[in-house]
């Protein structure tokens, strides 16, 4: 499984590089995790997203792909934890993939997402998130109302009281459309 993700990230890598087929390219990225306990609340931080979208017959589809080990909550320890809890070793992406028209109007977008973690993938039905579009660039803000039971993720406990399943993950990205 490692070698299909580290094989699917190279052609996009080579895809975007080269020019070919590539519409969209992620250019700039925070993506953010939200996890709250009664007794903390934490984030974590990773600004290390790669993307692509592919336009094709009225149609884009999307690809991001964030590795889970680039995660930031500020102390170490959690996230190794994290890393432990979500089988980063053995999954080590997350990945989003989405399909939107192509002639989208307005600044509020609202997205089918399919997300692969931790070796599970789930859907999530109309995502809405915001768009400002500047030139050839549109910025891309919202939120995933990710709940860690859809992975089969069991819940990091503190003091036998275990983490909420809600666990929203915010994404601030920048798109660049590449003119063919």
């Amino acid at each position: 499984m490692r070698n299909i993700v580290i094989v699917a990230l190279i052609a996009i890598a080579a895809t975007v590089s080269t020019g070919h087929a590539a519409d969209w390219v992620l250019e700039g990225s925070t993506i953010t995790y939200f996890v709250s306990h009664p007794l903390h609340h934490v984030d974590g931080i990773s600004h290390s997203a790669k993307g692509k979208g592919v336009c094709r017959n009225k149609w884009c589809d999307f690809l991001i792909a964030v590795p889970v080990n680039t995660f930031d909550s500020g102390d170490s320890n959690r996230d190794l934890h994290m890393l432990q809890v979500t089988r980063g070793g053995k999954f080590p992406m997350i990945t989003v993939r989405a399909s939107l028209p192509e002639d989208l109007k307005g600044a509020t977008i609202a997205a089918d997402l399919e997300v692969g973690f931790a070796g599970q993938t789930t859907h999530y039905l109309q995502v809405p998130f915001q768009r400002v579009d500047q030139g050839d660039q549109s910025r891309i803000k919202g939120t995933i109302p990710l709940k860690i039971s859809d992975f089969k993720i069991d819940p990091p406990m503190l003091l036998a009281v275990p983490i909420k399943d809600s666990v929203p993950i915010t994404v601030d990205m920048n798109w660049r459309k590449r003119n063919p």
